[in-house]
């Protein structure tokens, strides 16, 4: 992996002052949010943390002995009003079994106990990938201010263990494959962020891993099959349906909030069979280009982006939180360039996939311009793209003491 003293010192002198202006920006938020709420409820009526009230509810339904009903519409949001009211939003629970055991752990808190909890324990993980993949107090800083962090933090998300999850089983891949494997085989309660995984262990034959991967994924499903019964799984199975329809195709969540090729083309006004249309063909695109890429003789780097750029191209299910893969992706195209060079047009390409999520919600929605989606496509257009030679790449470094 780089080394942070090998960091453009004009990079890193803008870096740290920056991210702390974020990171000081994102304090102020949270704590006029905490001070402006009551009772776990913010000054809109809804959940601090909004979608952690689905995890937090889902948890209390397995702890009375009732772990279908987390897939009960009615049953779940009964939870949900019982904690915030009558009028709360409704924030439906999407995942599958094996999340459940988690979840009840959470349920077992005082709500805003366990939200606390879980951002804290999960935020870690992410910071451990970044600092993994490029070392420094700098890109620690950088990696805490990616405005994706806010989002993930005010919707009290999973985005921080996806990320961390991902990005570490990309560092230890080749080192350690089998706790690669395993950490890969962790994300199987976000399946949609799967379908890559398997084509690339597969194609550039990392078997331990792909094994070590499957054999997570089979374990904790007949894990949860035992702890919930195969009720749960069939309720898991008949939710699916209005997840599909009425989450996706109806986009009952927010055009504006999924990031994908699917969520743009509805977005436009296409129809169901267009917007598959444009979502199956930018998901071909995307296995191809990144089984090509990883067999190829491009830097590790270059592979790990793309496969984490492409990991949320692939799925029509993608929102803005999980944008939080765009972390470690933009770390190892930042260690690229620090051992190779850069290339022109690399640092804007970065720079417009990092503040996306400050902006690219509240820009879809005014203008339907999915720049979520379009971030995520120039990074990954950056990672797969054959590069340049660089010029004088060690000469136009400084030392940068951190």
């Amino acid at each position: 992996m780089a080394s942070p003293s090998t960091l453009p010192r004009a990079i890193a002198d803008r870096a740290a002052p920056v991210s702390l202006m974020l990171i000081g920006g994102y304090g102020v938020a949270l704590i006029a949010m905490l001070a402006l709420s009551h009772g776990g409820v913010d000054a809109a009526g809804r959940p601090i943390g909004t979608d952690f009230a689905n995890v937090w509810a889902a948890g209390r339904l397995v702890l009375d002995g009732a772990p279908e009903a987390a897939y009960d519409l009615t049953r779940h949001y009964a939870v949900q009003q019982a904690r915030f009211g009558a009028d709360a939003p409704f924030y439906g629970w999407h995942y599958p079994p094996m999340f459940l055991g988690l979840a009840a752990l959470l349920g077992a808190l005082p709500y805003l106990a366990a939200l606390a909890l879980w951002q804290a324990a999960t935020l870690p993980l992410y910071l451990a990938a970044i600092r993994a993949i490029l070392p420094g107090r700098t890109a620690l800083l950088a990696a805490l201010a990616f405005p994706a962090v806010f989002v993930n933090l005010t919707h009290g998300h999973n985005g921080f263990l996806t990320a961390g999850l991902f990005g570490l089983g990309l560092v230890i891949l080749d080192r350690r494959p089998v706790l690669a494997g395993v950490l890969l085989g962790l994300l199987c309660y976000k399946p949609q962020f799967g379908v890559l995984l398997p084509f690339v262990l597969v194609f550039t034959g990392r078997w331990r891993a792909a094994f070590a991967a499957a054999g997570t994924v089979i374990g904790l499903c007949l894990l949860s099959l035992a702890a919930f019964g195969p009720e749960t799984w069939d309720a898991f199975r008949a939710s699916a349906v209005f997840t599909r329809e009425v989450v996706l195709e109806q986009g009952n969540t927010g055009w504006e909030k999924i990031v994908s090729a699917f969520s743009a083309a509805r977005a436009l006004g296409a129809g169901l069979p267009a917007a598959y249309g444009a979502q199956g063909a930018t998901t071909l695109a995307v296995i191809a280009l990144t089984v090509r890429l990883w067999r190829s003789d491009a830097s590790y780097e270059r592979k790990a982006a793309a496969l984490l750029a492409g990991a949320l191209l692939a799925t029509p299910y993608a929102l803005d939180y999980d944008m939080m893969l765009l972390g470690p992706a933009i770390a190892f195209l930042v260690a690229d360039g620090v051992k190779a060079g850069w290339r022109p047009g690399a640092a804007a390409i970065l720079l417009f996939a990092y503040l996306t999520p400050l902006f690219g919600r509240a820009a879809a929605m005014a203008t339907l311009i999915p720049f979520g989606f379009l971030a995520i496509l120039a990074l990954f257009a950056l990672a797969v793209a054959g590069r340049q030679p660089a010029r004088a790449p060690v000469r136009e470094f400084a030392h940068v003491q951190h």
